[in-house]
């Protein structure tokens, strides 16, 4: 058996500092890309660019052969924010930012693949996936449009996030529902413009906008089943430019989430029905771009079991939370796990860090071994220790 080379920390955190410094949003991550593939070729995989673009998978063929294939996904891209951080390590690209802790990922994955690399003492396959555009653009979607899974065979795939909040040293696993699903939508309000004096002689799209904004949520508190959580946020309003105008266009956009799918096609009908009387009363016209975006991420019972004990001998007994209620955040990791059995886990980023999507947000450097370490013990209980269950 050969003997596992871990990379130390200072290794993984200088790759997760580079990283950062040098963020990219969907499907601009060519840097990223580009340094990823660099690390991959150097501990000696096979490795594969171009799907989705900006992705990159390797490969990993154990030496004690055949056997089943799966494979272990991180996240590459960054957000359009605008970092207040005044660490070393701050982003030097304006208004872009890894707020979400894609870095640490990208970096724990990385870490993994130089591990098992050097001691690949399984039967089977391991492809690493290091995907583009999770935020808001689909690209595990689309990496599956392009043929991940005929490329690459695999029998369940894997995953991980930081999770704000819960301490250092800890994760947490859900046996099913782990994400809501996300739709968005856009909305514009079409009146009549007109002096601001003069209100009768226009028709009033910004007194309508504020009728739905105040509304809507009532389709999910008055209308939903209480114990099937859902969330209808109106989150951008665009009226007007002046005082003495009554505008004519008013745009609104807004998020639905959910878990799911039938509730999920009930309040889509219930919104549309709602716009559609708003503006039978005021004489409005509207036009609604209703967007289904993102499935609910759903976690195999079985991988999940799985999970959660490598991760007990991983963190310590006590230390992996299996009570913890579901996000109504997304994840476009719905879409694989959608297609092959997976399991998407919360590794603790500690109880003061910052919220993801915060300006002020920074992945937290003493997370990357565990993460590491959790990928490759998942290897090996998976493909050495023959602890792979059945898929669906």
């Amino acid at each position: 058996m050969n003997t596992i080379k871990w990379p130390g920390q200072q290794t993984l955190q200088a790759w997760r500092h580079d990283f950062h410094r040098h963020p990219e949003t969907a499907y601009q991550e060519h840097r990223t890309s580009a340094r990823v593939t660099q690390l991959l070729q150097g501990f000696g995989l096979e490795v594969h660019t171009g799907l989705a673009g900006t992705g990159v998978v390797a490969v990993l063929r154990g030496n004690r052969g055949d056997g089943p294939s799966i494979g272990l996904r991180a996240d590459m891209d960054a957000l359009h924010v605008q970092e207040l951080n005044t660490c070393e390590h701050k982003s030097v690209n304006d208004g872009r930012m890894h707020a979400c802790g894609h870095d640490g990922h990208t970096t724990m994955l990385l870490g993994a693949a130089q591990a098992l690399a050097s001691a690949p003492d399984f039967a089977g396959t391991v492809h690493f996936i290091f995907q583009p555009a999770e935020e808001n653009e689909g690209g595990a979607r689309t990496m599956i449009e392009q043929g991940l899974f005929e490329l690459f065979p695999m029998d369940a795939v894997y995953s991980m996030h930081n999770w704000p909040g819960l301490p250092v040293g800890t994760a947490a696993v859900h046996s099913t529902a782990v994400m809501a699903a996300f739709d968005i939508f856009d909305l514009s309000l079409i009146g009549k413009g007109c002096h601001a004096a003069m209100p009768h002689l226009g028709k009033d799209a910004l007194l309508a906008a504020c009728q739905l904004v105040t509304q809507l949520p009532a389709l999910i508190a008055r209308e939903q089943e209480v114990h099937k959580p859902a969330v209808l946020s109106v989150t951008s309003f665009n009226a007007g430019d002046t005082y003495n105008v009554m505008p004519e266009v008013i745009k609104l956009r807004g998020t639905v989430r959910c878990f799911d799918m039938e509730q999920r096609a009930r309040i889509e009908q219930r919104l549309r029905d709602a716009i559609h009387a708003t503006c039978a009363l005021h004489g409005l016209e509207a036009q609604l771009d209703y967007r289904v975006s993102y499935p609910a991420t759903i976690n195999h019972p079985q991988h999940a079991a799985i999970c959660a004990e490598v991760l007990e001998q991983v963190l310590g007994p006590g230390n992996v939370r299996r009570d913890l209620t579901p996000s109504m955040a997304s994840e476009d990791f719905s879409f694989m796990a959608q297609t092959r059995p997976g399991v998407y886990i919360w590794m603790g980023n500690g109880e003061d860090s910052a919220s993801l999507h915060n300006p002020k947000y920074d992945f937290n450097d003493q997370v990357l071994p565990k993460g590491v370490q959790y990928f490759v013990e998942l290897v090996y209980a998976l493909l050495r220790d023959g602890k792979l269950p059945a898929s669906f």
